[in-house]
């Protein structure tokens, strides 16, 4: 189970990945319109920024994002403060692991809920970008995916640092 998690949000984070790539390379091309529009207006002409720009960055940044967090929770990648809890005894250490496991699967859990909801409210309102007119769930779906997988993988870390307590 663990393999399949981990090759999960492995591929979940290289389509953030490239999502990412995508905003970076329509970012140089905006921001090259917007130098060659300033080149051209010396000679009278103009030449076009991409229209909707911000819209597709918005929407594409918002699935990005979370499509990293269940690979950073595979890597144990969030914030551990590992000298305070070095100074403790191994239990403790075990016990902080279990708390702040649960705590973030609950954590994942309820973000995931809530963007459901909000993709059943924008979708029953039929909500659309503001320049590009594309409807805004879509880009719900990605971060919902990612908050379930997040919350799949820190559960499961939980009961392997069960396991390996035991051992």
């Amino acid at each position: 189970m663990k393999h399949v998690l981990n090759k999960a949000a492995s591929w979940l984070a290289v389509a953030g990945g490239f999502l990412a790539l995508l905003i970076a390379v329509v970012t140089i091309v905006n921001v090259t319109a917007f130098g060659l529009d300033k080149l051209a207006r010396l000679f009278g002409a103009n030449f076009p920024a991409i229209i909707g720009y911000e819209d597709f960055v918005s929407m594409v940044v918002s699935s990005a994002a979370l499509m990293f967090f269940p690979y950073c929770q595979t890597r144990y990648g969030h914030v551990a403060v590992d000298v305070f809890i070095k100074m403790f005894p191994n239990w403790f250490a075990r016990g902080v692991d279990i708390v702040s496991g649960i705590l973030v699967t609950l954590l994942a859990l309820f973000l995931g809920y809530m963007m459901i909801n909000g993709l059943i409210e924008v979708r029953s309102d039929n909500t659309l970008s503001a320049i590009l007119g594309w409807p805004i769930w879509p880009f719900y779906v990605p971060g919902i995916v990612s908050m379930f997988l997040w919350a799949l993988i820190a559960a499961s870390q939980i009961f392997e640092s069960e396991a390996t307590a035991n051992v």
